[in-house]
């Protein structure tokens, strides 16, 4: 089964995405930092405006390490989200070293729990992309979703990246969400590997632009693009 998943920063957003035939929402806020923890209020408002499953953000600066204090402030706020109808979380840390944090990332996943979560793309910016990958496979603890383009410059450079993990290994290509820059000639590509999850932002456009708000009319379309590609 496929996976459409779109990012949603308002209530039209969600609204829209809904309708768009959408599987999935990640509840962000501020995009221009990539995506920050949003609001309680905002993620109890989409929750009775939309049925969709919702995997919120749960990072608080725009990078990807974070602090003792950062770090305290994510679990407290992940009782709060899940609360306000939060179904799963987006999360995952790097150290000063550049490799997995996997002591914070485990605390706040073990706090997420039991909901299930998704290992966002700090993984490709890591120092090296290939043993994060490998350490991010070894997470468990919920995390059943890996949101990567394969490069930290997006789909477009990392997929033969992705073409490559997913046809190694059918377990990993179940776990591979695409997303990051996708644009619609990835899609079958990725497809013919075994990958069927796929992440687009609000501007869900062909040529991967960002235009706000989430369009319908476009979710559609990439509804349509992967559901003929994994068939």
């Amino acid at each position: 089964m496929s996976l459409l998943e779109v990012i949603a920063l308002t209530v039209d957003d969600a609204r829209a995405a809904e309708e768009g035939g959408a599987d999935r929402l990640e509840v962000v806020a501020d995009m221009a930092a990539d995506g920050l923890t949003p609001d309680p209020d905002l993620v109890a408002a989409m929750r009775a405006a939309t049925a969709l499953p919702m995997r919120v953000m749960l990072r608080a600066n725009a990078g990807f390490r974070t602090t003792g204090a950062e770090l305290d402030r994510l679990r407290r706020a992940t009782a709060d989200l899940a609360a306000a109808g939060a179904d799963g979380f987006v999360l995952g840390f790097l150290d000063s070293a550049g490799l997995v944090d996997a002591a914070a990332t485990g605390k706040l996943a073990a706090v997420a729990a039991p909901l299930p979560w998704t290992f966002h793309r700090a993984l490709d910016h890591a120092a090296d992309p290939a043993q994060a990958w490998r350490a991010v496979r070894h997470l468990g603890g919920g995390l059943d979703t890996v949101l990567t383009a394969g490069s930290p410059r997006g789909v477009d450079a990392g997929v033969d990246v992705l073409v490559r993990r997913a046809a190694e290994d059918p377990d990993a290509a179940g776990m591979i969400m695409a997303g990051g820059g996708l644009r619609r000639k990835h899609v079958a590509v990725l497809a013919a590997a075994g990958v069927t999850a796929f992440h687009v932002g609000t501007a869900v456009r062909p040529d991967g632009a960002w235009d706000l708000p989430v369009d319908p009319a476009l979710v559609r379309e990439w509804r349509s693009l992967v559901s003929a590609a994994t068939g």
